[in-house]
């Protein structure tokens, strides 16, 4: 009796359409889907931060210099691995300053573009929408830095401390089993996030593909930057997402947590 059930529930299943199908087949660009204006364009992007003030908290501005990089962007590119042996490293100011603007930083402005007036960033976005956040924790490991939350403005070059504490345990929490330790080995873990409304209301469902292409482009950068700097990094996807959103204050849903990235050691 139980074979049967347990059969007719698996071919039950084997017949539902997988929810990825579903969605990749709804975010598919056709001939007739229409497109805004540039007009609408502006008057909806005029209503949608370009990235989070978080006013109510102290800025602390980031060193206007990089740290000093010697490996060509062959060597960089060749010597990016992920390192088996996860330790944690004082990063400099310096240093954290390198890898939040490679990672999404401002290259130029755009204030004679008559439609965009947004500032370009290190990485390609879909219409220039930046639809991302980054956020970092780090425990007393980037020097002058307390132990704690923080929100990235790539704006203002700057940073603001939203959490302050020790959340080792809460972080570890939210990772997978196998890589709780991640929370305690790292010098620090980069959180980044999509306001997907800042893409979608221009893109639709595609808006949503593109916000995820924008996140492989910053995690990219922030790998190199770090392997260049003979830095390691972890990219992490086995996290509970609702525990980790709930740990950023973020409703999971309009804003969302879309990868991870933890800074460790170089050593191999």
């Amino acid at each position: 009796m139980l074979d049967s059930l347990w059969k007719e529930a698996a071919l039950n299943s084997e017949s539902v359409t997988p929810s990825w199908e579903i969605f990749h087949e709804n975010s598919k660009t056709g001939h007739y889907d229409g497109s805004l204006t540039n007009e609408r364009v502006v008057e909806e992007m005029s209503n949608l931060y370009d990235v989070f003030p978080y006013n109510q908290f102290p800025s602390i501005p980031l060193p206007t210099n990089f740290a000093r990089i010697q490996r060509s962007f062959m060597e960089t590119v060749t010597n990016r691995v992920t390192p088996k042996e996860i330790v944690p490293q004082t990063l400099s100011l310096e240093q954290l300053h390198t890898i939040l603007y490679c990672g999404y930083g401002v290259t130029r402005d755009n204030k004679d573009n008559e439609y965009i007036r947004r500032p370009f960033r290190t990485v390609p976005s879909g219409g220039a929408l930046y639809p991302l956040e980054l956020y970092f924790y780090t425990n007393e490991k980037v020097e002058s830095l307390k132990a704690g939350l923080y929100h990235y403005s790539p704006v203002e070059n700057s940073i603001q401390l939203i959490r302050e504490g020790n959340f080792d345990e809460e972080i570890a929490n939210a990772l997978v089993g196998f890589q709780t330790h991640l929370a305690y080995d790292t010098s620090m873990i980069l959180f980044i996030t999509a306001a997907f409304n800042r893409s979608t209301f221009k893109y639709k469902e595609k808006g949503y593909r593109f916000t995820l292409f924008e996140a492989g482009h910053v995690a990219q950068n922030i790998n190199l930057a770090a392997t260049a700097m003979e830095l390691g990094v972890i990219n992490i996807g086995g996290y509970h997402d609702r525990l980790v959103d709930r740990f950023l204050k973020i409703d999971g849903l309009n804003h969302a947590t879309v990868y991870l990235n933890g800074i460790c050691s170089g050593k191999k």
